[in-house]
């Protein structure tokens, strides 16, 4: 069974250029635009990584409550999730909240961004 990530929050585009770059790494990509939807799927299903976006698309809300609901239930606060934004106090902020460090859409060409994501699927690719 290959990789699977949970993409939260993205608009079309976005998650377009998001799916791209986790396919290339051999990673089955999901989508789900609001925070209550994503919650439930992430209790129910196993996801190597979950990204969610800084402010939601669908209705603006705040990504780092989205971070801060999925660490407090034990039933999903073990789950790998990384903020997507380019602003460094966001990033800072999800960190603090029990976070992995994430990437801003301008860096998803940067090598050393796929080298990152990389770690969270060797062992579900093997």
């Amino acid at each position: 069974m290959s990789p699977k990530v949970l993409d939260v929050g993205q608009c079309r585009p976005d998650h377009s250029s998001i799916r791209y770059l986790f396919e290339s790494l051999g990673v089955q990509v999901e989508q789900s635009h609001l925070a209550p939807e994503a919650l439930e799927r992430v209790a129910k299903e196993k996801f190597d990584l979950v990204l969610v976006n800084r402010k939601l698309d669908y209705d603006y809300s705040d990504g780092t409550d989205f971070i801060r609901q999925l660490k407090a239930d034990p039933a999903t606060r073990n789950t790998p999730v990384m903020l997507i934004s380019n602003y460094e106090d966001a990033q800072e902020e999800a960190i603090g909240l029990g976070a992995e460090p994430g990437f801003g859409k301008l860096q998803m060409s940067d090598p050393t961004v796929k080298n990152r994501l990389k770690q969270f699927f060797v062992a579900r690719a093997n």
